[in-house]
C-alpha cells in the first residue's frame, strides 16, 4: 500500500522528508531557476542543473533522472518533470495534460529506478500559471492511474504545499486514492 501525504513545508527539507526521490518543477530547458527548482538547486548543488541540462532539450509533460548531488540519504535522485517550458522563446503554460503527463512521468522513472518515496510540488502552478485545483486534479489522476498499473511501486509519495489552503485542495483531489488504499 502507498502511504500518501500532503504536507505544508520546504520542498528541500529533506530531515523532513526522508524521501528517495525529489521532484523538481522543470521547464523542457531543464535549466533549475526559482521557486521549486531553485530550492533543490541550492539542496543538491549546481552540478545537478548541469547533469539535467545535459540531457535536454525535452517534451513539455516528460521528466529526466539525475543524481540528487550533496542532499543527504535517503536522497538518490531528482526527477526533473517539465509541466510547461519553451518553444522559439515563447512560453508553454502548463496545463491539465501537460501536468498529468509529467506526474506520469516522474512516478514511471520512481518504477524504473526503484525509488520507493517521492515528494512532489504542486507541478505548474507557479511560472507555469495553472490554477492550484487544475493542477491538484491532474496529480490525484496521474498518481491513481500509476497505482493501478503498478500498486506496489511506491511505498510513499509526499505531495509539499506552500499553505494550508493548498493542503485543503490537494487533500481532497487525493482523498479517494487514500480511501482506496
Amino acid at each position: 500500500m502507498t502511504r500518501i501525504e500532503v504536507v505544508v513545508a520546504d520542498i528541500a527539507d529533506t530531515e523532513r522528508h526522508q524521501a528517495e526521490a525529489y521532484v523538481v518543477a522543470a521547464n523542457n530547458e531543464l535549466w533549475m531557476g526559482a521557486g521549486v527548482a531553485g530550492a533543490l538547486k541550492r539542496a543538491a548543488g549546481e552540478h545537478v542543473e548541469q547533469e539535467a541540462v545535459s540531457q535536454g532539450p525535452i517534451e513539455v509533460g516528460q521528466a529526466v533522472l539525475t543524481s540528487a548531488g550533496k542532499m543527504p540519504p535517503p536522497a538518490r535522485a531528482l526527477i526533473h518533470a517539465a509541466a510547461m517550458g519553451f518553444t522559439d522563446r515563447t512560453q508553454i503554460y502548463a496545463s491539465r495534460e501537460s501536468v498529468a503527463a509529467a506526474t506520469t512521468a516522474a512516478l514511471e522513472l520512481c518504477a524504473l529506478n526503484n525509488l520507493r518515496s517521492v515528494v512532489f510540488p504542486a507541478l505548474g502552478t507557479g511560472v507555469g500559471g495553472l490554477e492550484i485545483e487544475d493542477a491538484a486534479d491532474a496529480m490525484a489522476e496521474a498518481l491513481r492511474d500509476f497505482l493501478a498499473r503498478y500498486p506496489d511501486a511506491l511505498d510513499r509519495a509526499i505531495f509539499v504545499v506552500t499553505n494550508d489552503e493548498r493542503r485543503e485542495i490537494f487533500e481532497r483531489a487525493l482523498a479517494g486514492i487514500q480511501a482506496a488504499d
